[in-house]
C-alpha cells in the first residue's frame, strides 16, 4: 500500500506571511518514489494523504530578539517603550546584540522624539506612508497578520476542532488542513506541527501512524525602518498624503525603480552570509511585495523578475493593489536553462492614474544582428555576434495620465509620459556592449520623443556606475572621446566616437539630493558621491559596493518633487551586506515624485 518515506520542511525557520510547503516522499507498492500531492480528489492506489497543521502553545511565552529574530529575547529596550514603539522592536537577546545595533536603533527614539515635539502624532511621522513594519501594535497596519491579507488560505474548513491538551503543558491548536500553511501573527513565538497520515478512499480510515515534523518557533518578518519620503524643497512631504497615503496632487506622480534579485541568482555561493531562510524565495517573494506596496507608487519599474515568477506571483498580486502589468521577457539565444526561470523587465502601473497607450519592446539582439549585418564583414560575424548577443531587453511604455493636469500649458491636452524600463549586460569586460546598449535604447527614444514631445523616463539597472560612459552618455548626452571605456571596442562598434550622443534632456531624479540645501533633504548629501551627483551604493553586496541603478527624466517636462530617501551602508552591514533579513534584494529600491511642467518646444 502507499506509505510516507520521509517528510521534511525545505527552511528551518518559519516567518509570518511565507507558506510553508512541507516535501513528502510517497513509496508506492511497487516500491517506486513519488512526491506529488496525493488527495482525495486525485488518490493512488485507493490511498490519499490527509494533513493537519497544528500550533503548540506552552505555558511559557517566548519574545524574539528584533535584530537576530530566529534567537530568543533576553532583554528589552525601556526607551522604546516609553517613545511608543511597537513592542516587537524593543528586543534584544543580549547586551551585545543591544549595543552593536543601537546605532541603527535610536534612529528609532531619534523619530519618535521629533513627531512628538512636531505634531504630536507619533505613529505617522515615525513610520510615515511607506509603513511596512508588520507590528500589531495599536495603531499600526499589520501586513503580515492573516486577517490583513486574504491571501492566507491555511485550509477549507473555517471552524477547526477544540485545542488537544498534551502533557508537559503544552496544548495543540488545529490551525490547517491544507498540505500547505502560511503563519499568522498569532503563531508568533509558536512551534507548529505537521502531520500527514495515509487515508483509504474507501473507508476513510488512516492506515498507520501519522508521520510528522514540528518546526522552530514562528518568527515575524524583520523590518527595517521604514524610508521616507523627502522632500527636495523643503516642503513637508506629509501635506501631499491623502488619507489613504497616496501622492495627492495635481499633475504629480511617482515612479519606482527596483532590481528585486532574481531567485536564479540568489545562490548561497554569491551570498552565503544572507540566512537560508531569508534568501529562500518562499520568503523574498512575500517581503520584497510588502516593501513594493507599501511605496504605493503609480508607476513600478522593476528588474530582474522571472517569467514564472511575473505570471504566478507578481502579476496577480499587484493586480489586487489596483495595478496592471506589462512583462518583457529577456531573449533566450544564449540562455540555456529553464526558459519560465528566464528573467525580463515587468512594469506595473495604477489603473486609477494612468492607462496604457502604446508599448514598444526592445531586443538587443535583434539590433546586435542588424548592426553586424551592416558594418561587421562576413567572416568576423560570428564572433562579432558572440560579444554582442547578451539577451538583454527594454521595455517601453506610452501612458496617458487620468490625473489633474495642473501646470500643463494646454489643460485640455492629453498628458502622455513615456517610461522605458531595463537592465543592461552586467558582464565586467564587456563595456563596449553595455554603452553599446545604452545607446541604442537612447536612439530608440530619440524617435519616440521626436514623433510625439513626450516627457521621458528612463528607469533601470544599467550596470554602469557613475562617471563611466554609460552614465556619461545618460547625463551629459555625449561620451568625452578620451573616456577610458572608449579603450574597449574590439568590433569597432562605438567609432567614430562623434555619434555617441543624444538630445533628449536627461537629468538623474537623484542628483536633485546634491542640489538640496534645505530640511531633511541637506542630510542625504552625505550619502551622495559630490563628484558625481549620485547616491554612494544602490548595490551592496560584499564584494561590491557603488550605484548601477537611476532614474533619468526629461528636464524640460518633469520636475522633481520628492525622493525616497536613501539607506545608509551602517545600517546594511550589520546583516554584512545585502540581500539580508530586512532587506531582500541587492539592490535597493528608488522612488521619485514627479510634477509635470509646462511644456518647451525643442
Amino acid at each position: 500500500m502507499l506509505s510516507v518515506g520521509r517528510v521534511h520542511l525545505p527552511s528551518d525557520i518559519p516567518i509570518v506571511g511565507c507558506e510553508l510547503t512541507p516535501y513528502v516522499l510517497l513509496r508506492r507498492p511497487d516500491k517506486s518514489i513519488i512526491t506529488e500531492d496525493v488527495t482525495e480528489v486525485n488518490p493512488i492506489d485507493g490511498y490519499f494523504l490527509r494533513y493537519r497543521w497544528y500550533r503548540v502553545q506552552s505555558d511559557k511565552k517566548v519574545a524574539v530578539c528584533s535584530v537576530h529574530p530566529s534567537e530568543q529575547a533576553t532583554l528589552q529596550c525601556l526607551g522604546c517603550i516609553k517613545a511608543k514603539l511597537p513592542v516587537s522592536k524593543s528586543y534584544h537577546c543580549s547586551p551585545k546584540c543591544f549595543s552593536d545595533a543601537w546605532q541603527h536603533h535610536r534612529v528609532l527614539h531619534e523619530r519618535a522624539a521629533s513627531a512628538v515635539n512636531e505634531n504630536g502624532n507619533e505613529e505617522e511621522e515615525i513610520f510615515g506612508p511607506f509603513n511596512s513594519t508588520g507590528s500589531t501594535t495599536s495603531g499600526m497596519v499589520s501586513m503580515n497578520a492573516s486577517q490583513s491579507n486574504p491571501a492566507f488560505s491555511n485550509g477549507t474548513s473555517a471552524l477547526y476542532p477544540a485545542a488537544i491538551t498534551k502533557s508537559g503543558g503544552e496544548t495543540w491548536f488545529e490551525v490547517g488542513r491544507s498540505k500547505t500553511y502560511t503563519p499568522t501573527a498569532d503563531d508568533i513565538g509558536h512551534v507548529l506541527r505537521f502531520e500527514c497520515i495515509v487515508v483509504d478512499t474507501e473507508t476513510k480510515l488512516a492506515v498507520g501512524a501519522p508521520s510528522a515534523l514540528s518546526t522552530s518557533r514562528v518568527i515575524p518578518a524583520p523590518s527595517p525602518i521604514p524610508r521616507r519620503l523627502i522632500s527636495v524643497n523643503g516642503m513637508d512631504v506629509t501635506g501631499h498624503l491623502d488619507m489613504d497615503g497616496h501622492i495627492s496632487s495635481g499633475g504629480t506622480f511617482t515612479v519606482l525603480s527596483y532590481n528585486i534579485l532574481s531567485d536564479a541568482y540568489a545562490t548561497n555561493e554569491l551570498y552565503g552570509y544572507c540566512p537560508t531562510w531569508a534568501l529562500s524565495w518562499t520568503y523574498r517573494r512575500q517581503n520584497l511585495l510588502r516593501e513594493i506596496c507599501a511605496y504605493r507608487a503609480d508607476i513600478v519599474c522593476l528588474q530582474e523578475v522571472q517569467s514564472d515568477h511575473f505570471e504566478e506571483f507578481f502579476a496577480p498580486e499587484l493586480d489586487k493593489h489596483g495595478y496592471q502589468a506589462l512583462f518583457k521577457r529577456k531573449t533566450a539565444e544564449v540562455f540555456s536553462g529553464n526558459i519560465n526561470t528566464l528573467d525580463g523587465c515587468a512594469t506595473f502601473f495604477r489603473r486609477d492614474r494612468f492607462s496604457h497607450v502604446k508599448k514598444y519592446e526592445v531586443e538587443f539582439n535583434k539590433a546586435a544582428q542588424s548592426l553586424t549585418d551592416a558594418l561587421i564583414p562576413s567572416g568576423q560575424k560570428k564572433n562579432a555576434l558572440n560579444r554582442l548577443v547578451k539577451d538583454n531587453v527594454a521595455l517601453i511604455l506610452v501612458l496617458e495620465a487620468k490625473f489633474s493636469n495642473q501646470g500643463i500649458d494646454n489643460p485640455g491636452k492629453r498628458q502622455l509620459v513615456c517610461v522605458a524600463n531595463t537592465h543592461v549586460n552586467m558582464h565586467h569586460d564587456l563595456k563596449d556592449v553595455r554603452l553599446w546598449q545604452v545607446h541604442t535604447l537612447l536612439k530608440g527614444l530619440e524617435k519616440i520623443a521626436a514623433s510625439a514631445d513626450i516627457p521621458m523616463l528612463v528607469c533601470g539597472d544599467f550596470s554602469s556606475v557613475p562617471g563611466s560612459a554609460p552614465h556619461a552618455l545618460l547625463a551629459m548626452g555625449k561620451v568625452d572621446p578620451l573616456h577610458p571605456d572608449l579603450t574597449v571596442d574590439p568590433l569597432g562598434v562605438l567609432r567614430p566616437t562623434s555619434k555617441l550622443t543624444h538630445h533628449l534632456p536627461l537629468v538623474s531624479a537623484y542628483s536633485s539630493f546634491a542640489r538640496a540645501g534645505v530640511g531633511l533633504a541637506l542630510e542625504q548629501r552625505r550619502k551622495m558621491d559630490s563628484a558625481t551627483n549620485e547616491p554612494l551604493f544602490t548595490n551592496c553586496t560584499r564584494d561590491f559596493i557603488g550605484t548601477h541603478d537611476y532614474i533619468f527624466y526629461s528636464a524640460d517636462s518633469l520636475t522633481v518633487e520628492s525622493l525616497l530617501e536613501l539607506v545608509d551602508e551602517d545600517s546594511l552591514r550589520k546583516d554584512t551586506a545585502l540581500p539580508s533579513p530586512e532587506w531582500s534584494s541587492d539592490h535597493i529600491a528608488l522612488l521619485a515624485e514627479f510634477r509635470c511642467k509646462p511644456r518647451t518646444r525643442r
